[in-house]
């Protein structure tokens, strides 16, 4: 930022040096002085540099001059060392990623934040403090206790950075020492308290819930002193060996109860399987009985019917019983038969149709 103010003092004190300067060589060097001479101008006063005898002093010429151009020159590199210091004096740059605080005799521009960059700033008034407003990081330790009274070691990381438009406040107000002032105690406080609303074990199971809770209670305190919180992280949660103890047991008890909840749950099943297998078997035998009874009840019944159709033959056609009877011989006689003439076991054939080649009790062959 270049002000006009600002460069018109540098102009004018580059003007003063000027003729401060020309002033200094007329008096060393005689020149635009004296009186008219011919032409106009009178021959500038100089000097003698002779002895008593009239005779020119060594190392002077006679003219009086002596040693011109150190007479010159030595003005001439003063003014520019005197430049050179008003302008080193004038000129400020701000590195990147951070800005300039202006200091008026040491007392802080509030309305300036210098920007990256190259500033004109007035000689010997003013001076640039440089403050970072780049993304820094800090890691603290916070030992609390927990809902339940347990003590528990926290390891928060904080990103944070200064709100550039502010800079010149947080420099009045804090300094540098900005982290060790501010930064460091609210995380502190803030972790504590946060902490102390959960139980242990609620510190582990909702870890995400207390980090956002920390992280917005950073951010309300900070914010005051114009710092921006940009992220928390919760490092490390440490507990004491006692805790840690009890939620190991707790863990191996809840592994053992649920190892028990699956035995019992495969006995069940494997009960209800052999239940089923019997129900099964079970009723698979009663079907086989029913069927064998329903077979047993049909194949009566098929009798009995046949013994009807039997029996409406027989009364219908009493030859029917005969045809039986041939239905039943294997075919052979008897060696010996007894009765009347022309009678044959169970078969009685008509005689017209058997040829006697002997008398009666003769045997057949």
């Amino acid at each position: 930022m270049v002000e006009a103010g600002t460069i018109i003092t540098l102009i004018f004190t580059i003007i003063i040096i000027t003729v401060i300067g020309l002033q200094i060589y007329k008096r060393k060097t005689g020149r635009f002085g004296g009186q008219p001479s011919m032409g106009g101008f009178k021959k500038p006063y100089r000097a003698s540099r002779t002895t008593p005898e009239g005779e020119p002093l060594e190392g002077y010429s006679n003219d009086g001059f002596s040693f011109p151009f150190l007479k010159i020159i030595i003005p001439a590199v003063i003014g520019l060392i005197i430049v050179g210091v008003l302008i080193s004096s004038s000129v400020k740059i701000v590195d990147a990623g951070f800005r300039g605080v202006l200091l008026n005799f040491g007392a802080v521009n509030k309305d300036a934040s210098l920007k990256e960059g190259i500033h004109f700033v007035v000689p010997f008034r003013d001076s640039v403090v440089q403050m970072e407003t780049r993304t820094l990081k800090v890691v603290e330790d916070a030992t609390s206790a927990s809902k339940d009274l347990q003590g528990v070691s926290t390891q928060v990381a904080v990103n944070y950075r200064l709100s550039p438009e502010s800079v010149p406040v947080i420099y009045q107000q804090l300094g540098y020492q900005f982290e060790t002032r501010v930064v460091s105690p609210a995380i502190q406080e803030s972790v504590k308290q946060i902490t102390a609303r959960f139980n242990a074990e609620e510190l582990i199971t909702q870890r995400e819930i207390v980090k956002n809770q920390i992280q917005e209670q950073i951010k309300t305190r900070l914010a005051l002193y114009n710092i921006e919180v940009e992220t928390v992280s919760i490092t490390e949660f440490r507990f004491s060996e006692e805790f840690a103890k009890s939620v190991e047991l707790k863990v191996t008890a809840q592994q053992r109860a649920l190892q028990a909840q699956n035995d019992l749950r495969r006995i069940q099943i494997e009960a209800n399987q052999t239940e089923a297998k019997a129900i099964g078997e079970q009723k698979a035998n009663i079907a086989q009985a029913k069927g064998t009874q329903e077979a047993n009840v049909l194949r009566a019944q098929g009798e009995a019917e046949a013994i009807k159709i039997i029996d409406t033959q027989l009364r219908s056609s009493p030859s029917y019983l005969e045809w039986l009877k041939t239905q039943k011989w294997d075919g052979q006689l008897p060696l010996v038969t007894g009765g009347g003439e022309g009678v044959t076991p169970f078969i009685e054939i008509p005689v017209e149709n058997i040829k006697r080649p002997v008398q009666n009790n003769t045997v057949l062959r």
